[in-house]
């Protein structure tokens, strides 16, 4: 019979503490799940007067001048673009930086060093550059005497231009850094055998190598995604006269004084879960699949 070890004396502090961690982590979150869930009457704490659906319907219906609908699809759609163009960008850097190249590591610091600058500071600088490049181009469409197009010019701030290129701020340095150290672990004997078989460049990144790194692109993907999802602060000043959900969510914080704004939280959480769920799932797959192979 095998004898238990007693415990070390630091287990029950560090227990205690990693349980407060994980209450105030997920606490706020659990509760306003529940409080999403209230009757007509129900307020804005405890204790709950009923359990309904009501908030979730008046959601869907929206709240007052708030297209949450919209707000919520210019959401998903930013944060499908961010994730697509992490992987992407993320792959192709991950397999350039596998040979040795000039002013790599100055090249390296440069782009991770976007993650220790303010958020703030980051949305605020690009949406000045953007704010010129508006004036540049309203001068040139002035002196070219295009009057129509200068007319009808607004802005190059938006969603898929100021917002993306700051989002991608923020997530590309976690997908890179992913990929550095998935091509360190990375044996170069796979792709030397599908040479030595007559494979060309194409076919031995798209046939060996995408099959091994596939697990670690699809967490990158879900890095871009939920990332993108709920920030905040680099959008806020590069996304022009539009809002995503956090933003909009932000700013009914002030004014909603009902459980809607309860239930809005839920489905921007949940949403966020069900992609980290299809991600972790497909994640899973393809590992088992890579190891059957």
């Amino acid at each position: 019979m095998r004898v238990r070890e007693p415990r070390p004396a630091s287990f029950w502090p560090l227990a205690i503490v990693f349980a407060l961690f994980v209450l105030f982590m997920y606490g706020p979150m659990a509760v306003i799940f529940v409080l999403s869930f209230q009757g007509p009457e129900g307020g804005l704490t405890f204790p709950m007067r009923g359990v309904s659906l009501h908030w979730f319907r008046q959601l869907a219906e929206g709240l007052g001048t708030v297209d949450i609908a919209a707000a919520l699809r210019r959401s998903l759609g930013l944060g499908l673009a961010v994730m697509a163009c992490t992987v992407v960008f993320s792959v192709l850097a991950g397999l350039a930086f596998r040979k040795k190249l000039a002013g790599a590591g100055t090249l390296f610091y440069v782009v991770v060093a976007s993650l220790i600058m303010p958020s703030i500071i980051v949305s605020l600088g690009i949406g000045l550059e953007f704010r010129l490049l508006d004036t540049g181009v309203k001068a040139l469409l002035e002196r070219m005497g295009w009057q129509d197009q200068l007319d009808n010019y607004g802005t190059a701030l938006g969603l898929f231009t100021s917002a993306l290129g700051a989002h991608l701020t923020w997530t590309l340095p976690f997908g890179l850094l992913i990929m550095f150290a998935v091509f360190n672990r990375f044996n170069p004997a796979y792709e030397e055998a599908a040479r030595d078989l007559g494979a060309t460049p194409w076919q031995t990144f798209r046939h060996v190598v995408l099959p091994l790194i596939a697990p670690s692109v699809v967490g990158i993907g879900m890095f871009g995604f939920t990332l993108s999802w709920d920030e905040i602060a680099r959008t806020s000043q590069a996304i022009g006269d539009v809002n995503t959900l956090p933003l909009e969510l932000q700013g009914l914080t002030s004014t909603v004084t009902t459980p809607a704004i309860y239930a809005l939280g839920t489905v921007t959480t949940v949403v966020s879960f069900v992609v980290i769920g299809v991600a972790l799932a497909l994640g899973g797959a393809l590992s088992r699949r890579k190891g059957a192979a």
